[in-house]
């Protein structure tokens, strides 16, 4: 997916294409676990689809719920799903840095050999 060491470093229009397309997948895959979570929060809890996006995208982001869980299959779904959140918010922003960590070691590299 990425040049090797001994190729030359990617001009930059093509590099803000490659990091354009690790944001896009980013955010689809953010939008995918609101998704999960809107709909954890509307079944299990029986909240309305507004209250069950900011439960959700509280949680995502690391904050916390919102409102008070009243069942316990919600409680083990929010419990659950605030482990997940937080791997799947690491990972896409690890998945949004690759590119750019990518191309400065890469440039690191490909300037130690002149």
């Amino acid at each position: 997916m990425y040049e090797h060491r001994h190729e030359p470093l990617l001009p930059k229009p093509l590099f803000f294409r490659r990091l354009a397309c690790h944001v896009t997948l980013g955010i689809g895959i953010l939008m995918g676990c609101l998704a999960i979570g809107m709909a954890g929060y509307h079944f299990l809890e029986s909240q309305s689809w507004v209250d069950a996006f900011a439960n959700a995208a509280m949680i995502l982001s690391g904050m916390g719920p919102l409102n008070p869980l009243k069942t316990t299959a919600g409680k083990l779904f929010a419990g659950s799903y605030a482990i997940f959140s937080g791997v799947a918010f690491l990972t896409t922003v690890g998945f949004f840095l690759a590119p750019i960590a990518h191309r400065v070691l890469h440039k690191f590299h490909f300037d130690s050999k002149r």
